[in-house]
């Protein structure tokens, strides 16, 4: 059973499957399926909790002896041999020995990277499904829906369910790239690939300055359309726009050169990663002009974010793993609704309980091989759960 409208360059239909109710093997046999796949993401969520409390503290003890070693320079214009080898922290503004070019479009810029995007008018495809019970099937509704917009990937539009009169090319005739600048220097100090990666604050160019490039491109704010129309594309049409990150000279329309803060060992007159006796790596490298502390500190910051987040990420996936491995029971009685919901609640109930003592006794286990005093107090602090699901029970009648 389909529907059609079309409304403008959005087209919808609906499209309605139905199939039998599975029977209690079938069930069965899903529910063994996902009982795997929880035990795969009850084991990944283990080693994704233990390794990431052993990275955050090998971390912290590499910045801490960073923090420690630092030598802060004099000069970013000389070169000091008794700083080689060493820690060092610098600031001062990016250099590039040449400006980056695209021809194609007649444009050049001085800077570390300088990205062309190109987008394609294409048609996308939406679907929102939803499932009902009718005459003992399950039956699945879906609306499908379509429309036309810019995209910077091509969209395959043979998956679309309904392809005739939404097919998009296969290819873009432009592609876009990245250009990265070979020699990056903040002061006589070249930067490594790893710091010149660090540079990644991408910002938009404006083109109101350049001329069209071609009789066939036409420039429309800040991009150069290959339309014959910008203002009413068709499928297939580009649109190109240009981004830079790290303007390495004076520009007349962009302003200075940016300044950046590296902390790096200095190898000559390279800054190259700094090996710590922790195994971590120091190559640091901000916008702008940053003290060392304050450099230290936002590190210490990101650390602790990607420590908390990750540990919500395996607690997740445990109590997810948790979950698939329990939903068997569900399955056997799920024949009796009211019966069906209590045992799910309970279920859930038990989930959240195990996969919070898990996770603190895993981070605790994590902690132990470095600090064993909040490793203990961790992992008393994971029978909480435990003892208060416990409480919440009510006690036995005597008799």
């Amino acid at each position: 059973f389909q529907q059609f409208s079309d409304t403008g360059s959005r087209k919808e239909h609906v499209k309605i499957t139905s199939e039998p109710k599975p029977g209690f093997l079938e069930r069965l046999s899903e529910t063994s399926g996902g009982m795997l796949m929880g035990l795969v993401t009850f084991l990944l969520a283990l080693y994704v909790l233990f390794t990431n409390e052993g990275r955050a503290l090998r971390t912290a003890k590499s910045l801490d002896e960073g923090l420690s070693l630092v030598v802060p320079l004099d000069s970013i214009h000389s070169i000091s041999q008794q700083n080689e080898g060493r820690l060092v922290h610098l600031a001062g503004a990016l250099s590039t020995s040449k400006p980056l070019f695209d021809p194609s479009y007649g444009l050049s810029i001085q800077a570390v990277k300088l990205k062309r995007n190109v987008e394609m008018y294409q048609w996308v495809e939406y679907e929102d499904s939803k499932e009902y019970e009718e005459n003992g099937e399950i039956k699945k509704e879906t609306k499908y829906s379509y429309n036309t917009e810019w995209k910077s990937e091509v969209v395959n539009s043979r998956n679309f369910d309904r392809e005739i009169g939404h097919k998009n090319p296969s290819a873009m005739a432009v592609e876009s790239f990245t250009a990265v600048s070979p020699n990056v220097q903040v002061g006589s100090f070249v930067l490594s690939k790893g710091l010149v990666d660090k540079i990644d604050d991408f910002k938009q160019l404006s083109l109101s300055h350049l001329e069209d490039p071609h009789a066939d491109v036409t420039r429309g704010g800040d991009y150069f359309y290959h339309s014959e129309n910008p203002r009413r594309p068709e499928v297939g049409d580009l649109r190109v726009s240009f981004f830079y990150a790290g303007l390495s000279g004076d520009d007349p329309y962009l302003g200075s050169a940016d300044k950046v803060t590296v902390i790096a060992r200095q190898r000559g007159d390279q800054l190259v990663p700094y090996h710590t006796k922790s195994g971590d790596v120091l190559q640091i490298l901000y916008p702008g002009d940053l003290s060392v502390e304050e450099v230290f500190q936002q590190e210490h910051q990101s650390n602790t974010m990607k420590t908390w987040a990750l540990r919500a990420a395996g607690w997740l996936s445990m109590f997810v793993g948790i979950s698939l491995m329990t939903r068997i029971f569900y399955t056997l009685v799920d024949w009796f609704p009211v019966v069906r919901d209590l045992v799910n609640l309970g279920l859930k109930a038990f989930a959240f309980c195990v996969a919070s003592s898990l996770s603190l006794l895993t981070i605790s286990v994590g902690w132990l091989f470095y600090r064993p005093l909040w490793a203990l107090l961790i992992a008393l602090l994971s029978i909480v759960p435990i003892v208060l699901a416990k409480s919440r029970v009510p006690p036995k009648k005597q008799q």
